[in-house]
């Protein structure tokens, strides 16, 4: 129990609740002010107006005569040592819950950007996996109903159900290996690598389709570098790159693959005629089902006729290339240069 009589009970909690709505009211005013500040000045505010409050109520009941000189004078440099602390606290708390924040803030956009793009994908996929499905049922009914005879068409239909079966494979091979990426699965065996022989590799793959849209594959004569890189995911690097170059190169265009060596880093290009890529579509084009303008997209009107075209794809491939020269500890990048765009992929020299 309190040894006080109380009149002087009540006379010091009056004095300190007076000076503490001295303090407080505009202490709220300025808290409300300061709540579109950062968490770090609305802390700080907070607990400056805690001890202003303390040291008005110290002050208070000294001049009411509640206090010695000497009991006051202690009570003020405890108020203000533990003030000056508390503050000091306080900064760095309110530094630190910023900080928290604004990870936080940027791990649910991640999640709200993952769950666009997975939902993005699932239509991408579903709609090439619809399309040569219908296809499949409906020549394979043709088929089994005895409406096509003639060896001539039979044999086509038989080659165009080969085809739309190597078309549905490789999007099911292209999401596996995104999944891989994504999960963190991915286990490369690195080793010195000759980037000539996984170019010409992947020319020798695009070039029936570059030839069915007469479109011509231009590879440099010489200094083709040694990367560090497992050899698969590299010749997937490259051919999806090709394969993407090719698809949207308009007829009697033109894709042109280069490389050379930097210091200790080696450069892979592809440059197409593609007709260029907007501004606005450039930060988007590794990204999962991306496609661009319809103009762009394999299905415009410089498109193949389908079913004969090349492989199907679900805007994996791109995306795709990213995941592997990011494992390997490289980047890619595009811009527009001339009549086309153009890749640029950085990896690690070997020697």
């Amino acid at each position: 129990m309190l040894d006080l009589p109380p009149g002087d009970i009540i006379a010091v909690l009056a004095v300190g609740l007076g000076a503490s709505l001295l303090v407080g009211l505009p202490g709220a005013a300025a808290l409300r002010i300061a709540r579109r500040r950062t968490i770090t000045v609305h802390v700080t505010v907070l607990l400056t107006i805690t001890v202003l409050a303390v040291l008005a109520g110290v002050v208070g009941a000294a001049q009411a005569m509640f206090l010695s000189a000497h009991d006051r004078d202690v009570v003020l440099l405890v108020v203000a040592g533990s003030g000056t602390v508390s503050l000091g606290v306080g900064w760095w708390l309110g530094g630190r819950l910023a900080r928290d924040a604004v990870w936080a803030d940027q791990l649910r956009q991640r999640e709200r950007q993952a769950e666009a793009n997975r939902r993005e994908l699932v239509a991408w996929v579903s709609h090439d996996l619809r399309t040569p499905l219908a296809g499949l049922r409906a020549m394979a009914e043709a088929l089994e109903d005895g409406v096509v005879a003639d060896p001539a068409t039979t044999a086509e239909y038989h080659r165009r159900i080969r085809v739309e079966a190597d078309r549905m494979t490789q999007l099911v091979d292209d999401l596996f290996e995104l999944s891989r990426i994504n999960a963190g699965a991915l286990r490369l065996s690195l080793r010195p690598v000759p980037l000539a022989e996984v170019v010409s590799d992947a020319l020798a793959s695009a070039a029936p389709l570059a030839r069915a849209r007469g479109i011509r594959l231009v590879a440099a004569e010489f200094g083709w570098p040694a990367v560090v890189a497992s050899e698969p995911e590299l010749a997937r690097i490259v051919g999806n790159l090709l394969r993407n170059a090719v698809r949207f190169t308009p007829h009697d265009g033109m894709v042109q693959i280069t490389a050379g060596r930097d210091g200790n880093r080696a450069w892979l290009a592809v440059a197409d005629t593609c007709g260029g890529i907007p501004d606005a579509d450039l930060p988007r084009v590794f990204e999962v089902a991306f496609r661009g303008e319809p103009a762009r997209s394999p299905t415009g009107a410089d498109a193949p006729a389908r079913p004969s075209s090349g492989p199907v794809g679900g805007g994996l491939g791109l995306a795709i290339v990213r995941g592997l020269v990011e494992a390997h500890g490289g980047r890619v990048e595009v811009t527009n240069a001339g009549a086309g765009c153009r890749f640029l992929v950085h990896l690690h020299a070997a020697g």
